[in-house]
Formats: structure tokens, C-alpha cells, sequence
């Protein structure tokens, strides 16, 4: 009988102790301003400009990816580009470096390319590890939407914990409409933005 009052609490006790360890993992409140690291990837700097609203309301360190051959000018030239590295699975190099280690929250930034996670951020999440982390993804497109690249997140992500991403339309370069994010648009986006991250709990 105390064998198996024995069993009891301690199965008891280590279910509470993961659930408080999870709880703890998924309240952003309760994370320090240099413990949440903000990565973004930003062509025409609608994804930056949404970077800078967040960390404006979150505090953290923003970082820019930056690859180590950068991509051509011509929009023709890196729509072929970036689609034949998402034919063959190619990750481009990055010259930015970050030591992942000391965050608890990392936010991912970037546009859409051909409805998928753009290269770049495929070869961050895939040379870092971010388990245990809470992972956050926003994002900016030309009007049709994150495509696969939320899932595509969770899937190099598999032992973080994915919260609610943001997505809002950007430029459209294909039409030779770049930077968006000033004037009203500005002023809606900040709105949003800081309206998603009070649901997250920042």
C-alpha cells in the first residue's frame, strides 16, 4: 500500500512539475527583454519595418539575415533563383552568425517567395536549434498569403513551441511596388502588431 501511495505522488508531482515547466515556456510575459532574439529576412524592408514594430513593443535584439552571396538585383534573376533552390533543396549560405543559446523567444521574419518559406530562413532554422524555445513567425507578402511557410516553420521547429504567427500584405516588387509600411499603412500594421502580441501575452 505505501509502495503505491508512493507511485501516486510521485507521478503526481512530476506531472505538475512538466506542466508548470510548460506553462512557463508558453508565457511570454515572463520572458526577459534580452532573453527574446528577433530574426527576419527583408528584401524591399516591409519585413524589417514589421521587425522594428515588434522589438519597439518587445525590446529583444534584432537581427538581419544576411547570406554570404547575395542575391541578384533583377527580380526575374531571384524569382529563378530562389526556385531552383527550392527545387533541389539547396540552403544558401548565411554570413550572419547568432548564438541561439541565451534566447528563450525567437521571432522568425519574412516574405513569401513562391508561397513558401523563402531559402534563407529555411538554412537559419535549419542550422540552429531551437528546442524548448518559443518560436514566433511573422510575415509579409504581396496579397496571397504565408503559403506553406508557417508549416514549414513548425516542421524545422519540431521541439519548439509555435505560437500564433502575424502575416500582413507588403510590396508587390513583380509591379514595381516596393516599400509599403508608411502613412496609414504604417499606423494599421502597428495597430495589429500590437494587438497580436497582447494576445501572445508580451
Amino acid at each position: 500500500m505505501r509502495l503505491f501511495l508512493l507511485f501516486i505522488y510521485l507521478t503526481t508531482a512530476l506531472s505538475c512539475s512538466a506542466q508548470t515547466q510548460s506553462e512557463a515556456l508558453v508565457n511570454p510575459s515572463e520572458t526577459a527583454s534580452e532573453e527574446i532574439l528577433i530574426v527576419y529576412l527583408s528584401r524591399t524592408k516591409n519585413t524589417k519595418a514589421v521587425a522594428e514594430m515588434i522589438q519597439e513593443k518587445v525590446e529583444g535584439v534584432l537581427v538581419s539575415l544576411e547570406l554570404e552571396t547575395p542575391y541578384p538585383e533583377d527580380y526575374d534573376a531571384i524569382v529563378a533563383q530562389v526556385a531552383k533552390e527550392n527545387e533541389t533543396g539547396i540552403l544558401p549560405p548565411l554570413e550572419t552568425e547568432v548564438d541561439v543559446s541565451q534566447y528563450r523567444t525567437v521571432f522568425v521574419g519574412f516574405p513569401t517567395w513562391g508561397m513558401q518559406l523563402p531559402p534563407p530562413m529555411k538554412t537559419f532554422l535549419s542550422e540552429n536549434d531551437l528546442s524548448g524555445k518559443m518560436v514566433i513567425p511573422f510575415n509579409t507578402n504581396a496579397g496571397y498569403g504565408i503559403g506553406s511557410s508557417f508549416d514549414k516553420v513548425e516542421e524545422l521547429c519540431p521541439e519548439s513551441t509555435i505560437l500564433e504567427g502575424y502575416s500582413t500584405r507588403g510590396g508587390i516588387e513583380r509591379d514595381g511596388v516596393l516599400f509599403v509600411m508608411e502613412g496609414e499603412k504604417e499606423e494599421e500594421v502597428k495597430t495589429e502588431v500590437d494587438a497580436w502580441l497582447g494576445r501572445l501575452g508580451f
